[in-house]
């Protein structure tokens, strides 16, 4: 992109950029506002079109022919295809992990565990949530690859767009909290395959949970435009259902 000076603005604006989607704050469908946020960032269109390129290659953004461009939609099948992939990606975590993994790594993973736990019996879900995604992704950098990392980034951020509207069911939740115990007992063992197994059916269950729960779905690129984004609005609370 030019200068080190651009290159990092530029990875500073796909990154706000991103936020602002995962988050909701520029919601399934709504059209990019180009003006309002190259004024809000203080960037000219030419940075701003860079960055919706970058997006636009992971998923995030549509961009259409002399329409600017939109948020996309995700479908039923995206979110199925997206956990099929994130489970798959989660289950080759878990085996690298035990192969590499370090003795304080695991010790480090095990109070994350017992923390959550101490949440779970509470029933305090925002925390609980916290503490959940912070195990799954230790386990992902347990795994040592890089490239892994970075997959597994881009595909949960376009699955906790999906996930922030799932309810969390107590009895879902509490087998969740069981499938999490054999998560941390193949861990401890060291039993790759185990864990692998473990991992990828516990995301099959957070698939099928989200899918019946409900999201925003849509096929049509073209539908009327969603509301504009509010300008600077306050950070919220993500509601029950991102954890797994």
């Amino acid at each position: 992109m030019g200068t080190p000076g651009n290159a990092l603005l530029h990875d500073e604006l796909v990154a706000r950029l991103r936020a602002m989607i995962v988050d909701g704050e520029l919601p399934p469908g709504a059209r990019i506002p180009e003006r309002e946020l190259c004024e809000r960032f203080e960037v000219s269109r030419t940075p701003l079109r860079e960055a919706l390129k970058v997006l636009a290659s992971e998923g995030h953004v549509s961009r259409l022919p002399n329409k600017g461009a939109r948020v996309t939609r995700l479908t039923t099948q995206d979110v199925e295809e997206l956990f099929e992939v994130s489970g798959a990606l989660e289950a080759l975590a878990g085996e690298l992990a035990c192969a590499r993994i370090s003795d304080t790594e695991i010790a480090e993973i095990k109070a994350l565990h017992y923390e959550m736990a101490l949440y779970h019996h509470k029933r305090d879900l925002p925390a609980y949530y916290t503490l959940n995604r912070r195990i799954h992704e230790a386990l992902v950098r347990a795994s040592g690859s890089k490239v892994l990392q970075g997959l597994y980034e881009q595909v949960s951020a376009r699955i906790r767009r999906a996930r922030f509207v799932a309810a969390m069911p107590f009895d879902r939740w509490d087998q969740a909290m069981s499938e999490h115990e054999g998560i941390l007992n193949a861990l401890v063992r060291r039993d790759g395959a185990t864990l692998g197994a473990i991992l990828k059916q516990h995301l099959q269950n957070k698939s099928k949970q989200v899918v019946e729960a409900g999201f925003a779905v849509d096929h049509d690129d073209g539908a009327a435009d969603a509301p504009p984004p509010r300008r600077r609005p306050p950070r919220r609370k993500r509601p029950a259902g991102e954890g797994t």
